[in-house]
């Protein structure tokens, strides 16, 4: 069989969670009308099977990162290191352009990249010379021409994808696909709607065709790497999205810091009988903002605005464990969070879950939660 990483990459709200949810058939990444929603790799794994005369089985293992976006916060610098990580493992790299939007490429032939200690990018870097061009300065002439300077020197195929072509004419696509591929040779140019899943066969079969022989990195079943913890965060984050405008939902995180789950419903006593009911998982989450005018949104009137986010992700979240959810939410101010390195650093649920490890390999026999 066939296996292989392969990285997408785009701007902000250019349908990278759509795409990676339609490929999947789960909800693999929340999705928002609002940029920068997504704020972490992301995998979602897809099993291929064989065709006969056509392409072996394959398992791709696809890995959705932030959008590229000008870095103005300790947040944001986090964001584009997540897109550097994902570049240092991948076997192809997909690159997602909105066919509804204006590619600005005015600059030279050479896009500047953000290095260590640039002004627009602060924090160390892996090494990624094989993924762009170092300079001296981290001046963007614009995100597209950042992101194409992303994939310049890459060792591996770069596909182009165009993304929502059922917004647009078809013939409106020839001079976007021309533009763009008269700035980087891309090995295929692929036009999909994921909403109504034009290309996407095309596409899955073109992704197989250029992966690696090689053995399976997920269990068959498994479609992301997630654990439920993180998604369920994220079901409330995209509550959060949906409920509040304004400068909210990108000063908003949140934070799972109680996920009792449930135990497995008892069988039916006699034939016939009907089971008993969903089991009950409760949750507690913290939602930190940065200014008390975002805290008193978030809560609204008479607690009203958090009634709806908690209605609305309950739902979500209920549909994801298959059970019954209690799910309580506060609010926290924590002043500035997106400029502190360990704030940002503790919403990584990599880092959470090394936390949960210490504290269950810490915690003492017979110690009674408070």
């Amino acid at each position: 069989m066939k296996s292989g990483f392969v990285a997408i990459l785009g701007r902000p709200n250019v349908g990278k969670s759509t795409l990676l949810n339609a490929l999947t058939g789960e909800k693999v990444a929340i999705v928002s009308t609002k940029p920068q929603t997504t704020r972490n790799r992301i995998i979602g794994v897809v099993e291929v099977p064989a065709r006969k005369g056509i392409h072996p089985a394959a398992q791709i293992v696809f890995v959705d990162t932030p959008g590229v976006h000008k870095p103005g916060s300790h947040l944001d610098r986090r964001m584009l290191q997540e897109i550097y990580d994902a570049l240092e493992t991948r076997d192809l790299v997909l690159v997602l352009m909105d066919a509804t939007r204006r590619v600005q490429l005015e600059a030279a032939s050479e896009t500047q990249v953000p290095e260590s200690g640039s002004e627009a990018f602060t924090e160390p870097t892996p090494n990624i010379k094989s993924a762009a061009p170092q300079v001296s300065h981290g001046a963007w002439a614009s995100e597209d021409e950042f992101l194409l300077g992303l994939i310049r020197n890459l060792d591996c195929p770069v596909f182009l994808v165009l993304t929502k072509i059922d917004l647009v004419p078809k013939d409106h696509l020839l001079p976007l696909i021309d533009t763009l591929t008269r700035q980087f040779g891309f090995a295929q140019v692929i036009p999909v709607s994921a909403r109504k899943r034009d290309g996407l066969d095309l596409l899955v079969r073109k992704i197989v065709e250029v992966l690696p022989t090689g053995e399976r990195y997920y269990p068959k079943d498994q479609y992301t790497d997630q654990p439920q913890r993180f998604m369920v965060a994220e079901l409330i984050r995209e509550r959060i999205l949906a409920e509040t405008g304004e400068e909210v939902p990108y000063a908003s995180a949140v934070v799972i810091e109680r996920f009792e789950e449930a135990e497995p419903p008892a069988p039916p006593r006699k034939k016939g009988q009907a089971p008993a009911r969903l089991p009950l998982t409760r949750i507690a989450a913290a939602i930190y903002c940065e200014r008390d005018g975002q805290k008193a949104i978030l809560i609204g009137k008479g607690g009203s605005k958090l009634k709806e986010i908690g209605t609305g992700a309950r739902r979500q979240i209920e549909s994801l464990l298959g059970t019954r959810v209690y799910l309580e939410l506060r609010v926290i101010v924590e002043p500035n969070w997106r400029e502190s390195r360990s704030f940002v650093e503790s919403l990584n649920w990599r880092n959470q879950l090394e936390r949960l490890a210490e504290d269950q390999f810490t915690e003492k026999p017979g110690s009674a939660e408070e």
